[in-house]
């Protein structure tokens, strides 16, 4: 059996304290498995972006741990914590966070630059990435002359420059009108089926949740559903 990319354990979240602490997150324990597609629902104010960002490395929990490949996430720091998120993760967001004047390509290959690849490796990994995403005659364009879908495709390129083993989609689709974002949603699930790349997708969208191989349901820092499969695996644990 493979080992999970992610496991949290009794997962916990604190925000302020005395009087004006909030418990986002009250003790959570799944694990991710190598690719496979989960679903993170939950309203808003659930706690499902907050266990997001502790997924992805990306704010460290007041207790309770995430493994990374079996390692604990604790024991990376500064540097080495920054290229394990930068080589493991891609990030697909709501909002796009391309920066407006810069041309596509450059918006593309700023995974690379953090990682410190060489420019011309950059440029060929870029055009590749803009390549399968349908947009590469793109690539010298302003960000800001994109349409919407366009632009969530070049935030799926970026996300999949460092040939990540795992994509982070939060509301991938929020901002798209429905033909789009089931265009947009199709793109991330082919890249899940037809490369393994592991897709976890944070979304209140019950339908996009639906396509999912697996969901967990945040309510109030607690996960209240998890899958048939992984209700019957306690079952047995607890026989």
């Amino acid at each position: 059996m493979t080992t999970p990319v992610l496991q949290v354990e009794d997962l916990r979240k604190s925000y302020g304290r005395g009087a004006t602490r909030f418990d986002a997150l009250k003790g959570v324990s799944f694990e991710v498995r190598q690719g496979e597609s989960l679903a993170i629902v939950g309203k808003s104010g659930s706690g499902k972006s907050t266990l997001m960002h502790l997924l992805a490395l990306l704010d460290r929990p007041t207790e309770g741990r995430v493994l990374l490949h079996g390692e604990p996430a604790e024991r990376l720091q500064g540097a080495a914590l920054n290229r394990a998120r930068n080589k493991t993760f891609g990030f697909v967001f709501q909002q796009f966070f391309l920066t407006p004047g810069q041309s596509v390509l450059e918006n593309v290959i700023l995974p690379l630059k953090i990682a410190g690849v060489g420019r011309a490796e950059r440029k060929r990994r870029g055009m590749a990435a803009l390549a399968q995403l349908d947009l590469a005659d793109k690539a010298k364009n302003k960000a800001s002359d994109l349409s919407g879908g366009q632009k969530q495709r070049v935030v799926i390129a970026r996300a999949l420059v460092n040939d990540p083993a795992l994509i982070f989609a939060d509301e991938p689709t929020g901002n798209l009108d429905s033909a789009t974002g089931s265009s947009v949603e199709e793109i991330l699930f082919r890249l899940n089926r037809e490369q393994g790349i592991t897709l976890v997708v944070v979304t209140h969208d019950e339908d996009l949740a639906a396509r999912c191989d697996r969901r967990i349901t945040v309510r109030d820092g607690l996960l209240v559903d998890v899958d048939a499969e992984a209700d019957a695996e306690l079952g047995e644990a607890a026989a």
